[in-house]
């Protein structure tokens, strides 16, 4: 399927440009790259939410907010697969989170050795276009990342509440999945 980008007031950027541009905000000023990557995301999560609505009324599924999480975690998976921006598992870590795991996620660098997770535009965006979803509000927190050596990416998505407890946890050095077995 071809997207109309401009009618989903989307743009196509090439991941060459995504990958220079998280570079440069970390050269230029590492301590607020992270949040500007982030607010960023956050704001084109609507957008992509609503891409996603016209997607599925193109392939005549219901909208996300009736699908079983089964079907929901196909059909996210094939739109983003779409869209370029990489294939997405999705899986159950325990009843107050669920993970999403993807080994070609556009927005990592593998070559970039970072320190920490890195692909925060990511977060924010699927922070929007989740709570969109869920019809609530929603936290989304990388906990793995291909752009620090992982094997895959792995977005931990819960309630604020549960996201906090899992990103205090990791800033003590725990494991973020028993953080989530004790919640």
């Amino acid at each position: 399927m071809s997207f109309d980008l401009p009618g989903s007031d989307m743009i196509g950027v090439p991941r060459d440009a995504m990958v220079a541009l998280r570079t440069m905000l970390f050269r230029s000023d590492s301590a607020t790259a992270a949040s500007s990557l982030y607010e960023a995301g956050y704001a084109g999560g609507g957008a992509m939410h609503d891409a996603f609505v016209r997607w599925c009324r193109s392939k005549k599924l219901p909208v996300a907010e009736h699908m079983a999480a089964s079907e929901f975690a196909q059909h996210a998976s094939a739109f983003f697969s779409e869209l370029g921006m990489g294939a997405l598992a999705v899986s159950t870590l325990h009843d107050a989170a669920v993970t999403l795991d993807s080994t070609n996620w556009a927005e990592a660098e593998p070559s970039s050795g970072m320190q920490f997770p890195g692909c925060y535009l990511t977060t924010g965006m699927l922070t929007e276009f989740l709570g969109r979803v869920a019809g609530s509000p929603i936290a989304v927190l990388e906990v793995e990342c291909r752009s620090m050596g992982a094997k895959r990416c792995r977005f931990v998505v819960g309630s604020a509440e549960t996201i906090q407890q899992v990103y205090e946890a990791l800033a003590q050095g725990a494991p973020y999945e028993t953080v989530l077995q004790t919640s």
